[in-house]
């Protein structure tokens, strides 16, 4: 009986997040995940780190956007804080 109340509010835990993203979110993971895409394609490899650094930047911002509420542990992508 646990296990089923357990899984029950999971999935409600999981609906309520997917409701919090924004359509601004939305737009920044496609631009970052076309962004991460050219990288992969590119056989330069200065245009490819270029190019991941831009979509970092771009999940950064998106992340920061609505001041955290909803990004409050999603961990940094700044090769700088690790």
């Amino acid at each position: 009986m646990k296990t089923i109340a357990f899984a029950a509010a999971a999935v409600i835990a999981l609906a309520g997040l997917t409701a919090c993203e924004s359509k601004a979110d939305k737009a920044a993971e496609a631009k970052a995940d076309s962004l991460e895409a050219q990288a992969a394609a590119t056989p330069n490899e200065a245009k490819e780190t270029q190019l991941n650094q831009q979509a970092d930047r771009v999940e950064q911002q998106a992340g920061n956007a609505d001041g955290g509420a909803t990004t409050a542990n999603t961990p940094t992508t700044d090769p700088g804080k690790h």
